[in-house]
């Protein structure tokens, strides 16, 4: 707990100057006008680099902003979080603050812009080991974590931020396959690719841009997951939403997917490169903390719509059609394109072999 008096400027330039994500670091300044505790959510998931609101269907209407937030938290390393204004929190957004520290084991600053604490600090914090500063060095290393400052790498040039990234490894997203969870315990071996190409690799570059995208498209860990996963597995959606909580392997660095029918591959584990794993932790952590949402690691049935709007906002797309070969609204992503052009190939197959009737 740090104290600021006078509630001096170099306090809070300081503290917002701390804030830096791949450092480790987060500022959060709370938005004003509202004592939510969703609110307050929001505002951490902004800080994270995240938009502040979840698409899809939650039990009783209630966005898992919380355990979203916490979700991040756990899989990023993030280990420091600094709050300004503290003295304005409620003893519940405090509450919900104390909380995410236990869970995460993340180092919380709040700093108080006042002589003393005010009574919902108070009351927030009697069951909580904590100390208090009012000296601005000892805050100073409060922030940062280091006597010093470590420098900052430059920031990277300004990316297109509308240039579409067209990626094979979609091509099958949208699939006509059935596969089918397995209900009984199932540890599948590696995946061999018998029916189907396996995916093309991304190159380093794509690799960067892929997971920056995908770190700031959405909230959701779990639809984050589930589209770094269609690009290192080439499976469906359908396939996609068999993945189980448990089917990801942390040490191992697999996640599995099943298809006990067969329509593809059969059960198999796919390894997961290093740049997607903090997705799927994160999908993982969702997955425990949030209510209902322990039934899937990567997607649930009602997913299909989101994940697809939510590629197309981070502008990630499969193969289109040639110009002259493509329906529909003009700007519109063929996301069927593949399996169309496939189906028809096999009909045109099997009309060019069928035996003419006997007369």
């Amino acid at each position: 707990m740090v104290l600021d008096p006078g509630d001096d400027a170099v306090h809070t330039h300081t503290a917002l100057a701390a804030h830096h994500p791949p450092s480790g670091r987060i500022t959060l300044h709370p938005g004003p006008g509202t004592t939510s505790e969703t609110g307050l959510a929001h505002d951490l998931l902004a800080a994270l680099g995240k938009p502040p609101l979840l698409p899809g269907r939650f039990p009783a209407g209630r966005q898992p902003a919380w355990e979203a937030a916490t979700a991040w938290i756990n899989a990023l390393p993030v280990n420091r979080l600094i709050v300004l204004r503290a003295h304005r929190l409620t003893a519940r957004r405090t509450m919900r603050l104390l909380e995410l520290r236990a869970l995460t084991g993340i180092h919380l600053t709040l700093v108080c812009h006042r002589p003393h604490l005010p009574a919902a600090l108070q009351q927030a914090l009697q069951t909580a080991d904590y100390a208090i500063t009012a000296d601005f060095q000892a805050a100073r290393r409060h922030y940062y974590g280091t006597p010093a400052p470590v420098p900052q790498p430059a920031e990277e040039p300004a990316r297109p931020a509308n240039r579409w990234l067209t990626l094979p490894a979609l091509d099958r997203l949208v699939s006509y396959d059935s596969p089918a969870p397995c209900t009984a315990p199932c540890v599948p071996p590696p995946i061999v690719f018998r029916h189907r190409p396996p995916p093309t690799p991304l190159t380093e570059q794509a690799v960067q841009e892929v997971a920056r995208r995908l770190s700031t498209v959405t909230a959701h860990p779990r639809l984050a997951a589930a589209l770094a996963a269609a690009l290192f597995t080439g499976a469906s959606f359908q396939q996609l939403a068999t993945a189980r909580p448990g089917d990801y392997d942390a040490a191992a660095a697999t996640v599995a997917l099943h298809d006990r029918a067969r329509y593809t591959d059969g059960c198999a584990s796919h390894r997961v490169p290093p740049w997607a794993r903090v997705f799927l932790k994160a999908a993982v952590s969702f997955a425990r903390l949030a209510p209902g949402q322990d039934q899937h690691l990567l997607a649930g049935a009602h997913d299909r719509t989101h994940l697809l709007r939510m590629a197309e906002a981070a502008r990630l797309r499969p193969p289109q059609p040639p110009v002259g070969q493509r329906t529909g609204p003009v700007g519109r992503i063929q996301w069927d394109w593949r399996e169309r052009k496939e189906a028809q190939c096999y009909d045109t197959m099997l009309t060019r072999h069928q035996i003419p009737p006997v007369l």
